[in-house]
């Protein structure tokens, strides 16, 4: 193993935490797709409920983050909000809209401004985030389960790219942890630790 040559290439204790909330991100995603997939023929409130904690859950994770202004999380909170509160087909699409119109621009914005390890998936999930909003109107005459279709693949989308994320600061964590206690461990040769 090599050790990283400066401290600044060693993962920071924020970065290192950052994968938690990333990994439940996007198994709230991936869960809120699988719904979206094997729910035949849902009702406007599956929908509502659906795509309310859905919004609430990922206001969490978004929050626990950190990364984000704290008005994004709270956008995502009263999407979810309003989407269990309408309990009707354009409520809970113009809700999600909303709020995923919010965090996508954010996310998007942050990773263009921002030089951390997630940039790039900022950009990815922004654009992601914005594509389910501007395609959420055009099918709300469709009923439920389109919106639930085109909601859930958004989800499905950001929550892969958030698995491959969070699975990969969680081992660079490991690994800077790892290393930093070999270089320290007393009595180690050079040999053992490269």
């Amino acid at each position: 193993m090599t050790l990283p040559a400066t401290p600044a290439q060693t993962p920071s204790a924020s970065v290192a935490g950052l994968w938690k909330p990333v990994l439940i991100r996007a198994t709230v995603a991936l869960l809120f797709g699988a719904v979206t997939i094997f729910w035949a023929s849902p009702s406007v409130h599956v929908l509502a409920w659906a795509v309310g904690l859905y919004l609430l859950v990922t206001a969490v994770a978004v929050w626990m983050s950190r990364a984000l202004p704290v008005a994004v999380p709270v956008v995502m909170a009263l999407g979810g909000v309003g989407a269990l509160v309408t309990q009707s087909d354009e409520g809970v699409a113009l809700a999600a809209m909303l709020a995923l119109l919010v965090l996508g621009l954010l996310e998007f914005a942050h990773g263009l401004r921002k030089r951390d390890v997630l940039a790039r998936d900022w950009l990815i999930s922004g654009v992601i985030s914005v594509g389910t909003a501007v395609a959420l109107p055009f099918f709300t005459s469709l009923g439920a389960h389109a919106l639930l279709g085109v909601a859930g693949g958004g989800a499905i989308l950001s929550g892969v790219l958030w698995v491959l994320s969070g699975l990969t600061l969680r081992h660079d964590a490991r690994t800077g942890a790892g290393g930093s206690a070999q270089a320290a461990a007393p009595g180690a040769s050079p040999e053992a630790v490269n």
